[in-house]
């Protein structure tokens, strides 16, 4: 009787060590969200690239300077381009002279000798018409006069026809002169690195002297003062996002903070890496000193209810049943869910008591 007592009592304690927990139904506001990760860009943030090979040889602006466009950041060195520009540019005004240079001009003599060699010819070929109309002179003669004038015409006609294919190969050869200068100048302007648009310059990513490619991004460049959420939202949330939806969010710079935004735009393309998509926001309440690439939590806002009736998530049973005081299954109907609680549509009444389901 005595063994029989203690196994009694024992049984008492772990009985009671075991004791199930429970929880209400309560009615109660409830939001649902998706959770995404993300982080802080500056509007217009771009990372900027040359377009050309070289070594860096001059940087002419610091970390966390303002720009305009076309500021100089970074120059490359140049001195092949440079000189091809300046060869250029003398091939361009040499050939400019010729159009108006000694060749022109003689061939110009020339035709102003045959014109005038014509009108002489013709002269004579025109007396002799008249005197040969008047019996004076002979055949012979004037057929001397008029194979004269003709020679004088085909000479003016070909002087003509020099001049102007001289003149045209000359102004070809002028205009593919300024062309090719142009394209040095550009090409050596691209040695020369400059921002895109009015900002502040986020980081300088190369050193004087450091071998730089088309490949490489040299410095950040983004608005001074403007900043914008980037959100990567898992494939199977997606279809919940829509733009307008409200945001709040935590920064690991202001911990124990909420911010608040708006979603702008939802990219239509996953990346396929990390199975995600990039969704755009903006803040509405936002920290008073923001800095790009700060990485944050986000919640996006679904759906929210000012009243429903909610149990804890961890008392769900196979995401449709719960158990009542009495330890029975209950066939539910779920709604809204957030991290810790779920609606429940049907099935269960404000104040029912429920049991947290064993491990």
């Amino acid at each position: 009787m005595k063994h029989l007592s203690i196994f009694i009592i024992i049984a008492f304690f772990i009985s009671c060590s075991k004791k199930v927990e429970e929880s209400k139904a309560l009615a109660e506001p409830i939001t649902e969200s998706v959770y995404a990760s993300g982080f802080v860009k500056s509007k217009n943030q771009y990372q900027v690239f040359s377009t050309v090979n070289g070594l860096v040889t001059e940087i002419f602006k610091q970390e966390g300077d303002l720009v305009k466009k076309g500021d100089a950041i970074l120059q490359l060195s140049n001195e092949a381009p440079k000189l091809s520009a300046e060869n250029a540019a003398l091939a361009s005004y040499l050939a400019s002279q010729n159009v108006k240079g000694d060749k022109i001009k003689e061939l110009q003599t020339a035709i102003d000798f045959a014109k005038s060699k014509l009108k002489l010819d013709s002269m004579m070929f025109a007396r002799q018409k008249n005197l040969w109309a008047s019996q004076i002179g002979s055949q012979a003669e004037l057929e001397q006069k008029e194979l004269t004038y003709k020679n004088s015409l085909s000479l003016y006609q070909t002087a003509i026809y020099r001049y102007n294919d001289a003149k045209k190969s000359l102004e070809v050869s002028a205009e593919q002169a300024q062309n090719q200068s142009r394209i040095s100048s550009k090409l050596e302007n691209d040695f020369m690195v400059r921002s895109e648009t009015d900002g502040r310059i986020y980081s300088i990513l190369k050193e004087k002297g450091e071998l730089v490619n088309s490949l490489s991004p040299l410095a950040v460049i983004g608005d001074a003062a403007s900043f914008m959420i980037e959100l990567q939202v898992d494939e199977y949330d997606i279809t919940k996002i829509k733009v307008g939806q409200v945001i709040y969010m935590s920064l690991d710079s202001y911990k124990g903070e909420v911010f608040e935004g708006t979603v702008t735009k939802v990219n239509q393309i996953m990346n396929e890496r990390s199975r995600s998509f990039k969704v755009d926001a903006n803040f509405t309440k936002a920290p008073a000193q923001l800095y790009p690439n700060l990485s944050l939590e986000a919640n996006i806002v679904i759906q929210t209810k000012a009243k429903a009736i909610t149990i804890p998530r961890n008392y769900l049973i196979n995401d449709s049943m719960v158990l009542n005081k009495n330890k029975e299954q209950i066939i539910v109907r779920t709604g809204l869910k957030d991290f810790k609680k779920i609606e429940i549509l049907s099935g269960l009444n404000e104040g029912d008591v429920i049991l947290k389901p064993g491990k």
